[in-house]
């Protein structure tokens, strides 16, 4: 999509401070964010949300959270614990048009969320 904020950062048209990237997704580290570590995993084909996936999106989901399980790893929060959120629409937090899966960490979470 040519107005998707994400869209952009995948083309490389707005920088982002890239933490992982391949031929499915994207990840890059968050300019607001909500812990010490806050990255978000997003898949290079433009998907709006949660409720526009498709049986053919299943590996993609789940190879999304492979990526976060590996950036956990690798940004030294798998030990601790980290939280995986995906938020669909805009009653949930959805700010941007393009499904993204948010990896948080480096400190103790509370449930519920504020």
């Amino acid at each position: 999509m040519a107005d998707c904020l994400f869209c952009k950062i995948i083309e490389k048209k707005i920088p982002a401070k890239i933490a992982y990237e391949d031929a499915k997704v994207l990840a890059f580290h968050d300019i607001g964010p909500q812990a010490p570590v806050h990255v978000l995993i997003i898949p290079k084909e433009h998907i709006p949300a949660v409720d526009a996936l498709t049986e053919n999106h299943k590996e993609l989901v789940g190879h999304m959270h492979l990526v976060a399980q590996k950036l956990a790893k690798e940004l030294k929060i798998s030990k601790t614990g980290y939280r995986l959120v995906i938020n669909n629409g805009q009653d949930a937090g959805q700010a941007v048009a393009h499904l993204h899966l948010h990896l948080l960490g480096g400190r103790k979470m509370q449930w519920p969320p504020g």
